[in-house]
């Protein structure tokens, strides 16, 4: 074996069923832009009767890892982990110039005090009317997502305990994330208080570090497992009955530690244990919201969320409690953004193709807000929609719930 399971790879028949969920498919046409058709690659790749040359590593990098040819398949092919298996492959037959250059975005993007001290510049233009309309003008993707950086305080770190008014009904252990911590700490802290409004006592591990999703999207195979177990030590050491994460793709990547890291008992554990933040709020329940918010909201679903951890009607049921919100239908809704970890930074031609057409979607839903629980998916469609000049919202679920519920 190469880099892969012949198993995983034989479980695809080639039916096609795939097919129309595939992003890259819709936008291109292409059979090997398809999941069937990069099978076809990597079991040539595997067996040795292809090479990786730049055609086909140009075909394998367009694939998201969206994950939504998974609910689609009839069969069960495990392909995201197949398409995981081969990024460190593909890795090792870049350019040296383009292999370094991605080596140093998941350093930037997983290291805390580098990352900080990169984000530090998008804070000074983050949220400004002036930068987004300069975006628009220009037709600047770029200034279009610095533009799209929330104006926000960082504010004080959580404590490290949260306890609720009562008697905890348990624990949870919240992930910080990496892109949360930077930019959305607000979104943090309004988990925390939701968590303990439904009454449970929130732990926040503070050395967790990166939980190695944005790694493993850059084929970092190593780091992404050093940062896994450093991130499972932390929070298995809490105790907590769940670990519990308001980002898709960090918690799709936590409840896939058993398969990453499946010799350590830590890691083992914390799949078990791992959440989606609305998940569980949903099955919790909370009392009822203190004050309406009048909106006509869109739900967006993030790939990682609806496809790698099947939750899809939390974020909806949660959101239709809260007394004036209408929900509207959202075509093609669970479709990707064409943000997908790092994606819009690394493939930014077919990102863009994929967010143009997500911002017609939002267009015609005639929504005033459109609700995104992944911090990627935020920044991507906020920008789709300032390059638009559209005035319409985007917003965590988390948010939206902790204004109505008053949390601060």
């Amino acid at each position: 074996m190469r880099f892969v399971e012949h198993e995983k790879l034989n479980t695809c028949v080639h039916c096609g069923l795939c097919l129309a969920a595939c992003p890259t498919y819709l936008e291109l046409g292409t059979e090997t832009d398809s999941p069937r058709g990069r099978i076809h690659l990597l079991r040539a790749l595997e067996d040795g009767a292809l090479q990786p040359t730049p055609a086909v590593v140009r075909h394998l990098d367009l694939c998201l890892g969206c994950r939504a040819c998974e609910p689609a398949c009839p069969s069960g092919v495990p392909y995201g982990s197949l398409i995981e298996a081969a990024r460190p492959f593909v890795e090792r037959h870049r350019p040296w110039v383009r292999r370094l250059a991605r080596r140093a975005l998941a350093a930037v993007l997983t290291t805390r005090a580098i990352r900080m001290v990169a984000v530090g510049p998008l804070r000074l233009v983050g949220g400004r009317q002036v930068v987004g309309r300069l975006a628009a003008r220009l037709s600047s993707r770029w200034l279009a997502l610095a533009a799209a950086v929330p104006r926000e305080p960082n504010g004080s770190p959580l404590p490290a305990t949260i306890d609720p008014p009562g008697p905890p009904r348990a624990t949870a252990a919240l992930v910080t994330g990496c892109v949360a911590e930077s930019l959305f700490s607000a979104t943090n802290r309004a988990t925390a208080g939701l968590l303990v409004r439904a009454g449970v006592r929130v732990l926040v591990p503070p050395r967790q570090g990166c939980c190695g999703a944005l790694a493993l999207h850059l084929g970092a195979a190593e780091r992404a497992r050093a940062l896994a177990r450093k991130a499972a030590y932390a929070l298995a050491a809490t105790g907590a009955d769940w670990v519990v994460s308001n980002a898709a793709g960090c918690g799709a990547v936590l409840r896939d530690y058993g398969h990453l890291l499946p010799d350590d008992p830590h890691a083992v554990g914390v799949a078990r244990r791992a959440r989606d933040a609305l998940e569980l709020l949903a099955e919790l329940g909370l009392p009822p919201a203190e004050r309406p918010l009048e909106a006509r909201v869109a739900v967006h679903d993030p790939c990682h969320l609806a496809h790698a951890q099947g939750v899809r009607s939390a974020p909806r049921d949660l959101l239709a409690a809260i007394p004036g919100i209408r929900l509207v239908e959202l075509e093609e809704h669970d479709t990707c953004c064409g943000s997908a970890g790092t994606y819009n930074l690394t493939e930014p031609a077919m990102a863009d193709r994929l967010l143009a057409r997500k911002i017609e979607r939002i267009a015609a839903s005639g929504a005033d807000v459109v609700a995104a629980a992944n911090p990627g998916c935020l920044l991507q469609i906020r920008a789709g929609l300032i390059a638009r000049r559209l005035q319409v919202a985007v917003e965590h679920p988390i948010d939206l719930l902790a204004r109505a519920h008053r949390v601060a």
